[in-house]
């Protein structure tokens, strides 16, 4: 078979292939060029899915008439100056393929006017064969449009998703570029209709920004995030554990402004926030990492979305760092979206039966319905919070009780359910889960001891005996060393039965039985091979569970306030080991507009 070299034109398309792949690809590429180009605001505008239009103007500092065509060409580029740039990339785009790549598979236009150019240009390519250069009009900056792509290789059409999917790719893919370079003004539209219109963020963080792409429940409820180690600067955002979804779609990772997806750095958010958000749960972060172009490589696939980092080690570890730090610095700080789904959720039950106008006063009777389930459940709630202040002479004394000196979780008036401990604060009330929350503070307790040289460990004055299966009991027995070492002593009791002797001083006598069959299925999955110590936080978490104050459990008004002032002096107390909220908070005035009195 002879060898031979392959067209021009194919080469360009296969190439294409290759950079690409989606209308989303396309937008990306030329938004890129315009962010290298000076551009202060950007416009994006599709026509089915950008299957037959994409366009994007910026007003950056344009090209000049006699680079318009050199533009085109492969391989060509204003981003390098020399071979050494390669090494130390510190534009967004440099292959000087993006153009080319574009005009192989479509029908390209650009129009161009350079700064200080008195007038502007254009070139029409189509399936990579350039036509004239020809005057334009044209206020400074550049206009790419893009018609009718892939029509030059049909094949590649069928795999195009429908046109509402591939806007969703579109829509990410801005909003991403528009996250990393906040002070940017960007405006996307579909089919005619505006869909995004991101005025610039200057205000430091970019936190206005993050918001209006990720919502505002991420902006309330986000964690600064400021660390450096040799040379490496990390900044952005990180949502409390209990601000989660379900899946990875909110974490966005920033290198040196330029989007990214790493492993590395997913795994670092993930092992930052193992203990505090469920399974299945994914936490919101913005990251963005800042360090000298020489120690990360971009040129290691064509669309520029993954990179590899000279020192991945240094960079795992300072992200786990600084957001453990962040997230333990907020304390028992929890979700303000908790409340005001719990608040969302009254509302949509209540609405039927409550009326438009404001209460004036009166019985609930007065409304001419029973309540709901739900409205029962508040006003229990609320009788048992208002009782204790019954013998108050009035309201406004019994206000003035709380002051703004109460602590942050306020001060326990009821337990409603032998499970929820009502708190009255300053200007609301919160609902704690005891369980939940006791959970939290064995959990971050038998952390702390381990850390400090061992689990302090209690003898049971009568040994306890468990039955289990031979395979759960075999699976213990093996295991009974490093169970040791976290405060459990157990011994073989027989054939299917172990003697427990001693159990963590911290969770007390709990649930024997049934704390070793869960560790025993915990051990099934972990298989033999890893050590407790690799997997300390789930074996601790499921101790903890068990050494819990149980729901059901009636306490005194001393045992609940003791609970709430611990709550607030435990890091990540806002959520327990599973990451469901430990606690709800309900703003007085939310209460009342829930009544009718606002």
């Amino acid at each position: 078979m002879t060898i031979r070299l392959l067209p021009e034109g194919v080469v360009n398309r296969i190439a294409a292939g290759e950079v690409i792949e989606r209308p989303a690809s396309v937008v990306k590429e030329l938004v890129e060029n315009a962010l290298d180009g000076g551009a202060g605001r950007i416009e994006v505008a599709v026509e089915e899915g950008g299957r037959t239009l994409v366009r994007v103007a910026d007003d950056g500092i344009g090209i000049a008439e006699g680079e318009l065509a050199l533009a085109l060409a492969r391989h060509a580029t204003s981003k390098l100056a020399d071979d050494n740039d390669l090494l130390a990339i510190a534009t967004l785009g440099f292959r000087g393929e993006a153009l080319p790549s574009i005009a192989a598979v479509s029908r390209l236009e650009i129009i161009s006017r350079a700064a200080g150019a008195p007038s502007a240009w254009r070139i029409a390519v189509e399936a990579g064969v350039a036509g004239e250069i020809a005057p334009a009009a044209r206020a400074k900056g550049t206009e790419v449009v893009v018609r009718d792509l892939f029509f030059a290789t049909p094949a590649r059409l069928k795999f195009l998703k429908s046109a509402r999917a591939e806007l969703l790719a579109i829509g990410e893919m801005v909003d991403r570029l528009a996250m990393s370079h906040p002070k940017i003004a960007f405006t996307l539209s579909s089919d005619g209709r505006v869909l995004r219109r991101l005025e610039p963020d200057l205000a430091p963080g970019g936190l206005a920004r993050l918001g209006a792409i990720m919502g505002a429940g991420f902006a309330q409820n986000a964690l600064a995030i400021e660390a450096e180690r040799e040379g490496v600067r990390l900044s952005g955002f990180a949502g409390l554990p209990t601000e989660n979804r379900a899946t990875a779609q909110h974490q966005y990772l920033f290198v040196n402004g330029r989007a990214v997806k790493d492993r590395l750095v997913l795994g670092a958010v993930r092992a930052a926030y193992q203990d505090l958000v469920g399974g299945g749960r994914y936490p919101m972060v913005a990251l963005f990492l800042t360090l000298d172009p020489h120690e990360v490589d971009v040129n290691v696939h064509p669309t520029k979305a993954e990179v590899r980092f000279r020192d991945s080690g240094l960079v795992r570890g300072l992200i786990i760092g600084a957001l453990k730090s962040a997230l333990a610095a907020a304390g028992h700080r929890a979700s303000s979206s908790v409340g005001m789904a719990a608040l969302g959720a009254f509302r949509a039950e209540s609405a039927p039966t409550l009326p438009l106008a404001p209460h004036r006063g009166g019985s609930v009777g007065g409304y001419g319905s029973a309540p709901t389930p739900i409205a029962r459940g508040l006003a229990e709630a609320t009788a048992a919070f208002q009782a204790p202040m019954a013998s108050a002479p009035s309201v406004a004394t019994a206000e003035a009780k709380t002051s703004a000196l109460d602590p942050p979780l306020g001060r326990a008036r009821a337990q409603v359910h032998g499970t929820y401990i009502i708190a009255q604060t300053g200007d609301g009330l919160v609902i704690v889960d005891q369980h939940a929350a006791h959970e939290r503070i064995v959990f971050e307790r038998m952390k702390a001891a381990l850390d400090n040289g061992g689990v302090k460990r209690q003898m049971l004055l009568v040994p306890e005996i468990v039955e289990l299966d031979p395979a759960a009991q075999e699976r213990l027995i093996e295991r009974e060393g490093e169970l040791a070492e976290l405060g459990l002593v157990i011994e073989r009791f027989g054939p299917g039965a172990l003697i427990v002797r001693e159990v963590p001083a911290l969770i007390g006598q709990s649930e024997v039985k049934n704390l070793l069959q869960d560790l025993a299925d915990e051990l099934a999955e972990l298989g033999h091979s890893v050590a407790l110590k690799e997997r300390l936080a789930d074996i601790c978490s499921t101790m903890a569970c068990h050494g819990s104050v149980r729901a059901g459990r009636r306490l005194s008004p001393e045992e609940m306030d003791a609970l709430l002032r611990q709550m607030e002096s435990t890091p990540y107390a806002g959520q327990c080991n599973h990451g469901r909220p430990t606690y709800v908070e309900l703003k007085l005035a939310d209460i009342e507009r829930l009544f009718g009195r606002r």
